[in-house]
């Protein structure tokens, strides 16, 4: 395959992780062309879709197409955190969707970026799926402590908000809460006192971001909160992008 022809795509769910990815992959000079969306099951094991709204206003703020892998929906509530039944069939879903952007860039799929920080059962089989695809698979993130990686997207500039939580210790001021530098302190006497992931890697909590680097524009939110005793998400009422300045339009002009 050419290193000087095709384009990569970027698993993107609108979470802190997945956004990170993203954005070191474009830094690092990877010609990303297509955020690729799972719309999973509520007990997806693997990927995480919180907000398709937000989403695909990301991605017109990212300035990237979507496409989208659905997959079928199930109603269990709460969402089961630890099951891993279904996996399979997700990442079937996901291989014949890539197979398809070899046709549509110019040159082939040069391949995938993924926000993976811990999952070894991710990691390995999203590796094994590439190399049938005869792509790449990068996972900037991968094995980076929790807590310096907390703290550069928020130094890095991701405003992250959490919109859903299913952990001890956690209770309804958390939804919509931003991840900032005070909540990565709470996190970290979460984790202490409950074993909480500092990063939700165990479905603890899931975030979406709403501005960043890779970002030409914010997005507003408003939203509802909903909590059922031991877990609970927010609600979107409403979801836009903010106005562009002058100086973004003079910016991108």
């Amino acid at each position: 395959m050419s290193e000087a022809n095709g384009g990569w795509a970027a698993l993107f769910s609108g979470g802190k992780e997945s956004s990170w990815a993203l954005y070191q992959a474009l830094e690092s000079g990877r010609d990303v062309r297509t955020l690729v969306v799972v719309q999973p099951p509520e007990t997806s094991y693997i990927y995480h879709a919180p907000a398709q709204s937000v989403i695909r206003l990301a991605a017109h703020s990212i300035g990237l197409p979507i496409l989208d892998v659905g997959l079928p929906v199930t109603d269990m509530e709460p969402p089961d955190l630890t099951s891993v039944e279904g996996q399979e069939s997700e990442l079937e879903a996901l291989e014949p969707a890539l197979e398809g952007l070899d046709a549509e860039f110019d040159g082939s799929l040069r391949g995938l970026v993924a926000g993976t920080v811990t999952s070894d059962y991710q990691a390995d089989r999203l590796q094994s799926m590439c190399d049938r695809l005869g792509c790449a698979f990068v996972a900037p993130l991968w094995q980076a402590d929790p807590r310096e990686l907390g703290e550069a997207m928020i130094d890095g500039g991701l405003t992250i908000r959490i919109v859903e939580v299913a952990g001890p210790g956690f209770d309804e001021s958390w939804l919509g809460r931003q991840f900032d530098h005070d909540a990565l302190t709470d996190l970290a006497a979460l984790h202490r006192e409950y074993g909480v992931h500092l990063l939700g890697e165990g479905g603890e909590f899931q975030t979406i971001v709403t501005d960043g680097p890779h970002m030409s524009r914010p997005i507003t939110l408003e939203f509802e909160r909903e909590w059922y005793g031991t877990w609970g998400q927010i609600r979107i009422t409403d979801a836009r992008l903010d106005a562009p300045t002058s100086a973004d339009e003079d910016e991108h002009r």
